[in-house]
């Protein structure tokens, strides 16, 4: 039987003491969810060695271990401000988010919300990072301490949709199947007309999210279906006289079932929407819709 080293506390409980631990927690005050480190950091993960799934997992496997190391552009704090604050010898642990690169299109759906599995940052948005959500690594705090901080989120505003993007990744709708087929046509077209120099491109780059509630619910025999198109504050005012229009065109995209009896599409400004018509109502994911899984 292998010897297991003698435990050193109790599990999380810090074991550095004195001013080294001070200097941590005073090194930390500054920092706040959402502020990342750039540059080349590693971001570590546990592998299957007979299944490897991805390149780095695949180079791990070979040589015999059980963990793969990614390189990433860096890596953003995704711990809650009040507990990244807090002293090192009651919360020594953070957990980090590895950064992406993306491409405009992809940045500007993040920063919509339409792609859950990502976070923007809008501190970041000029090197075209993001937060990837699917991972998460922790470390203890000593190794933030050292970091040169880059902030994140720039503004109240930005901490709170931040906050809200997070939450979203663990708590958004599983939506059924004949649903997704539903809005098949409809999703592809918002990827497609994302970028085009028309009044539809110019519309879809305005809208803040879209939305959809299921009544009575997803999984009732007979089901009412809304959609709402939630322009952005910053929205052009030159795409107002076309929302009639282009609405039609959209909600003539769906593939009609006989389970969806009624479908029905508004454009609405958040001003414009009650709040249980907000908490009542789910974001569509691009990233799910688009592949069916």
């Amino acid at each position: 039987m292998v010897a297991l080293p003698e435990p050193q506390g109790t599990c999380g409980e810090s074991v550095v003491e004195g001013e080294a631990r001070d200097r941590v927690d005073v090194a930390l005050r500054a920092w706040r969810q959402g502020d990342c480190v750039l540059g080349e950091h590693w971001f570590l993960y546990r592998i299957d060695a007979e299944q490897p799934l991805t390149a780095e997992a695949a180079v791990a496997a070979e040589e015999g271990g059980d963990a793969a190391e990614a390189v990433v552009h860096g890596l953003m704090i995704a711990t809650q401000t009040c507990d990244l604050v807090r002293k090192c010898g009651n919360r020594p642990f953070l957990e980090v988010c590895p950064l992406v690169e993306v491409d405009s299109q992809v940045l500007d759906e993040i920063r919509l919300g339409r792609r859950p599995g990502y976070a923007y940052l809008p501190g970041l948005a000029e090197h075209m990072l993001v937060a990837d959500l699917d991972r998460v690594m922790s470390v203890e705090k000593p190794v933030v301490a050292k970091w040169i901080r880059t902030r994140g989120c720039l503004c109240d505003t930005d901490a709170r949709r931040l906050s809200q993007a997070l939450a979203r990744k663990r708590a958004r709708a599983a939506f059924p199947d004949d649903f997704v087929t539903l809005v098949g046509g409809l999703v592809g077209r918002l990827k497609s007309h994302h970028k085009k120099q028309s009044p539809e491109g110019v519309a879809l780059r305005s809208l803040r999210e879209i939305r959809v509630r299921a009544e009575p619910d997803w999984d009732a025999q007979e089901v009412r279906i809304t959609f709402w198109f939630v322009p952005d504050e910053r929205m052009e005012p030159s795409v107002g006289p076309e929302w009639a229009s282009l609405l039609d065109s959209w909600l003539g995209l769906l593939t009609r079932t006989d389970r969806f009896t009624e479908i029905e599409g508004l454009v609405q400004t958040l001003d414009d929407l009650s709040a249980r018509e907000y908490v009542e109502s789910d974001p569509l994911d691009l990233d799910h819709l688009s592949s069916g899984q």
